[in-house]
């Protein structure tokens, strides 16, 4: 059996890959594909602190997916159910909580970042973000309900503070960055989007349903847009996209901003005007 894979050998490793101290670094990863650790998801977060030591802030999608009536997850958590047993599941659905409500399909090194002492997490009843660092709370402490994604959202904050994102053992189609872009897309096509939060406190504390409209995400693209980012190359004639090995994973490092200028430009002239789900 091969040895356990350290928190000093991975953070190695992503120096190699090219995270730098003090650096700005939105993660997706898959722990299963980095391979086996000495401490499971907390070997990879202390990796990610090692590489961007304490200068650095680390951030990681909190998102809890199937918290809106038309988000594909709830309808797929819906589905062959009658008419009275949907209105049942509904009611019994658990209110957001940013301080409690776990983070759902972002991944075991998520989850662990965001319950790490410290952290902070956004208010977004279904995009929420959690960071670790000096700039965690700069990052989350504005998502207004209306910008899941968007420039006001701390993907924008990311965007203005020039982070990498680092794709550890998934593929493109998990990278969170590129739905900046269709914010700034010309007359983006637009749903409505019902959430049930938590309100009150106490003895006052209770649940409610809210519904807002925003742009209507849509990622059914984003592994062919990974595929042109990697052609893509920066000013100074280096990759956009950084490949390299992390435990067993492969990993893709770029720079969020000129991916999602890239982006842009690559949906405006591949995208029908049409959400895919």
């Amino acid at each position: 059996m091969t040895s356990a894979h350290s928190a000093e050998g991975l953070g190695d490793a992503l120096r190699g890959l090219g995270l730098r101290e003090g650096d700005v670094v939105l993660v997706h990863a898959s722990l299963r594909n980095v391979g086996r650790t000495e401490r499971g998801a907390a070997t990879v977060v202390d990796a990610l602190r090692r590489a961007v030591g304490p200068a650095g802030t680390i951030v990681v999608p909190a998102f809890t997916e199937a918290n809106s009536l038309t988000s594909r997850a709830h309808r797929e958590q819906i589905r062959g159910m009658t008419d009275e047993q949907v209105v049942a599941f509904r009611a019994a659905m658990p209110a957001f909580d940013p301080a409690t409500t776990p983070s759902t399909g972002m991944g075991a090194v998520a989850e662990r970042l965001r319950t790490t002492p410290g952290a902070r997490r956004s208010d977004h009843p279904q995009t929420s973000m959690a960071a670790a660092g000096p700039l965690a709370h700069a990052i989350t402490a504005h998502h207004p309900l209306d910008c899941h994604l968007g420039e006001a959202s701390p993907l924008g904050h990311l965007y203005c503070l020039r982070a990498q994102v680092l794709l550890l053992g998934v593929g493109f189609e998990r990278c969170t960055a590129l739905h900046l872009a269709e914010y700034r897309l010309p007359n983006p096509p637009r749903r409505t989007y019902s959430c049930v939060l938590t309100t009150g406190d106490g003895l006052e504390r209770g649940r409610s349903w809210t519904d807002f409209e925003d742009v209507a995400l849509d990622d059914g693209d984003f592994a062919e847009l990974g595929s042109w980012l990697e052609g893509q190359a920066l000013g100074s004639g280096q990759p956009l996209v950084r490949h390299g090995r992390i435990g067993s994973a492969s990993a893709h490092l770029l720079p969020l901003p000129p991916a999602v200028d890239f982006a842009v430009r690559w949906l405006q002239e591949h995208r029908s005007t049409q959400p895919q789900g």
